[in-house]
């Protein structure tokens, strides 16, 4: 099955001309579009249900939260959750390791205890571990990538060197946003709870791109964000195992989250709602919910197999243009549906710029990777991200499209 094809007609945005050329959206990596689904289950709740969740007793507001608490059970099952009560509503991957940097991390760490990350890191797996590290006097390290153009990804040789007992936790992602590479979170885990260390996933990469099953992988925490999976902005979740949910503090005050409050203190509910504390953005969980229906209909198995197919064609178009870079897994190793590269003296804004006027839509700076970036001597990179609506006819676009920059800037 031509899965690009097939789907196409799912996706309104996708029907349009940018610069008179039709639109190749290559940019899913930082957000996907959305399918029709998705946008009528939005318009049906605020049509028909539009209410305040949990504390009312009228039709609509029992709708609402009879919705949002379905949407909660949706999302435990797209990743193979114990218990709904492991799903805490956030606005994405980023609030979702602030959240636990902020009530695991800040209630466990003492002096001296360490903190593990990776050099592949995108800011929001490295920014809440480095604010809350210099609170408890605790240490950040980072287990290096391999390559020149980390092509081999992890130094998975060097893990035992930095992951000890002094490890107290392990936040890792599962794909890189820059290399496309894709970690063994199962094996990574393994070893995490071999030296006694909490493991969180940035899955912000693979959720909607891949089959993703938490107790099989044996992760304590992941957080993954709707909108790159075909949800709305501004709704993700964090999965956390429920001993460890219970055991936190709470990570903001206010009404939903509380059981009883007093002018002398507060007492709070039970996980998950004493980690969602005013309105939740109710519609932006029934989209997400929506988008897992969408996404398992046609298969996430399905959908990885072709991700990475397109992600090893463009990998391989581009590795024959003059004075280019690519970074990650070399041709005919795995990857991930994206692809990062860079021209010898072309500026990456430079090629965006150029690509945009052929209709294709592409990523440029430094993807919220600057320390990767700087090890790697590059300012900044393209990229390009395929998802389940892209086809091998915009894979040739995509080299077209670079050609002409090539021949445009000599």
């Amino acid at each position: 099955m031509r899965l690009g094809l097939d789907i196409r007609s799912d996706f309104p945005v996708l029907a349009q001309q940018v610069n008179g050329k039709p639109l190749v959206y290559l940019d899913s990596g930082a957000t996907a579009q959305k399918p029709r689904q998705v946008l009528e289950a939005l318009d049906a709740y605020y049509r028909h249900d539009n209410a305040n969740v949990h504390r009312g007793l009228h039709a609509l507001s029992m709708r609402a939260t009879d919705a949002y608490e379905k949407a909660r059970a949706r999302v435990a099952r797209f990743i193979n959750a114990a218990d709904p009560a492991e799903i805490v509503f956030t606005r994405g991957t980023t609030e979702s390791i602030n959240l636990v940097a902020q009530t695991w991390a800040a209630a466990n760490l003492a002096p001296g205890d360490e903190i593990l990350l990776t050099e592949m890191e995108h800011h929001s797996n490295l920014v809440p571990w480095q604010l809350v590290a210099a609170r408890a006097r605790a240490v950040v390290r980072y287990l290096p990538v391999a390559g020149a153009d980390a092509e081999h990804g992890l130094d998975l040789d060097r893990l035992d060197e930095f992951l000890t007992p002094k490890t107290k936790l392990f936040a890792f992602t599962h794909i890189s946003n820059t290399l496309g590479t894709v970690n063994p979170v199962a094996e990574l885990c393994r070893r995490a709870r071999a030296v006694g260390a909490i493991t969180v996933i940035d899955a912000a990469q693979s959720a909607g791109h891949e089959p993703l099953d938490v107790q099989a992988i044996g992760c304590d925490f992941l957080a993954f964000s709707g909108h790159k999976m075909c949800g709305p902005t501004g709704i993700g979740a964090l999965y956390g195992r429920k001993a460890l949910l219970d055991a936190m503090p709470p990570y903001q005050g206010g009404g939903g989250m509380i059981e009883n409050v007093e002018f002398s203190g507060s007492t709070f509910k039970p996980a998950p709602e004493r980690f969602e504390a005013g309105t939740p953005d109710i519609a932006g969980a029934i989209g997400l919910a929506a988008a897992c229906d969408y996404l398992d209909g046609i298969g996430r198995a399905a959908i990885s197999a072709h991700d990475h197919h397109l992600g090893e064609l463009a990998r391989a178009a581009l590795d024959e243009l003059p004075g280019i870079r690519v970074l990650g897994p070399r041709a005919g190793s795995p990857r991930a549906g994206m692809v990062s590269f860079a021209f010898n003296n072309i500026h990456a804004h430079d090629v965006i710029t150029v690509a945009d006027q052929q209709g294709v839509a592409l990523r440029g700076g430094h993807h919220c990777n600057m320390p990767l970036m700087k090890k790697l001597g590059l300012p900044s990179t393209a990229r390009a991200s395929f998802y389940l609506y892209n086809t091998e006819e915009e894979v040739a676009a995509l080299a077209a499209a670079l050609r002409k920059v090539v021949k445009f800037f000599g």
